[in-house]
């Protein structure tokens, strides 16, 4: 699904903090005997987390420094909601905390390690499917909270159950778009995630309708995504352009995202490096004076990952080959089964090399 930003629980870096956390939800968990003095400490606690300080992570500049805190951060959103499952407040930021580790901590590098080992790389995209599945389940769980049999009912009929969500379902629309949108993409050889692509769609244009300005943008950006699968997956260059414009307006031109999500999952696509090279380097242009408070991690994070791209620029572009790179290859002398069909072309095994067993598409 592109770039997202990453997430604002409270910070857990600090060693004493995480023994503090550790300790009170232990205690919280047996220490107190009525069910409702227990319920009410977990509110209290679970409020602190959740709406206290929001930006501890997104105003930071090193993701460094928050990849190592976040797991622990995780983990104690999930041991809070084993405390407190109807909480849909929690759920919805337990489903976008995963949401966003996983892309900047993940995805992001399983795409690193596709130039040095395809097997590692779809071991931890794999990974990535999963930590996304999650989140999903997060949303999903909220979404039921919120409305009873929702998360049925966009399978079953989506444009019914999604006219019952308003302006306050916004942010609980686009993290479940997000987390879900993100499993299908990268686990796009699976055909039981690809059936729900439409759900991810029909859910992202709602929230549209709803408010178009959300994030800044970040609707937009999720809507180049989209467009920029195949026709046949419903996808439109056309559309791609509209929604990157927007989103570039709606955030000032502030955000590297909208920029890294034009290079990388259009651009790329269709074999353009010229429009490649110049999105990067609009993406790689945005000033650190100039940003956002709220976007400098996400920066960083998509700005690291820019300069990865423009470093394997060579690798990405076929019409750069040239014509000695084929002048070991003997075309006359192949075998039979040296040349695949198109139905096995995609079908790759562990060492990336062509397989009629186990298919493993890859954008």
């Amino acid at each position: 699904m592109g770039n997202v930003n990453p997430p604002g629980p409270v910070s857990t870096a600090n060693p004493l903090l995480r023994q503090v956390l550790a300790f009170v939800i232990f205690a919280l968990a047996v220490g107190l005997g009525g069910c409702s003095v227990r319920q009410a400490a977990v509110r209290t606690l679970s409020s602190a987390l959740v709406s206290g300080d929001a930006n501890v992570f997104s105003t930071d500049d090193d993701p460094e420094l928050i990849g190592q805190a976040l797991p622990f951060a995780l983990k104690t959103l999930e041991a809070l909601i084993d405390l407190d499952p109807e909480n849909a407040e929690l759920l919805l930021t337990t489903c976008s905390s995963y949401t966003q580790y996983t892309y900047a901590y993940v995805e992001l590098e399983a795409e690193r390690l596709r130039p040095k080992s395809f097997r590692e790389s779809r071991r931890v995209r794999e990974r990535a499917v999963k930590l996304y599945l999650r989140a999903r389940d997060y949303c999903l769980k909220a979404l039921d909270v919120r409305r009873p049999g929702a998360s049925a009912g966009l399978l079953r009929d989506s444009a019914t159950t999604l006219a019952s969500f308003d302006e306050s379902d916004v942010s609980l629309l686009y993290w479940t778009a997000g987390s879900w949108g993100s499993a299908i993409s990268n686990g796009r050889h699976r055909s039981e995630l690809l059936i729900d692509l439409e759900v991810v769609r029909q859910v992202l244009g709602r929230t549209l309708e709803l408010d178009e300005d959300y994030g800044r943008g970040v609707l937009h950006d999720a809507m180049v995504a989209l467009a920029a699968l195949p026709e046949a997956m419903g996808g439109s260059y056309e559309q791609a352009q509209i929604h990157y414009r927007r989103a570039v307006e709606l955030n000032g031109d502030r955000r590297v995202g909208s920029h890294l999500n034009w290079a990388w999952l259009v651009m790329i696509g269709r074999q353009d490096r010229a429009g490649f090279e110049a999105a990067l380097d609009k993406a790689l242009s945005v000033r650190s004076s100039d940003e956002a408070e709220e976007d400098r991690l996400a920066n960083a994070v998509n700005r690291d990952f820019a300069r990865f791209l423009r470093d394997q620029a060579d690798e990405l572009f076929l019409d750069d080959l040239e014509d000695d790179d084929f002048e070991d290859v003997d075309f006359e002398n192949m075998d039979d089964g040296s040349v695949q069909d198109p139905e096995s072309a995609g079908n790759l095994d562990e060492d990336g090399k062509i397989s009629e067993k186990n298919g493993d598409l890859r954008r």
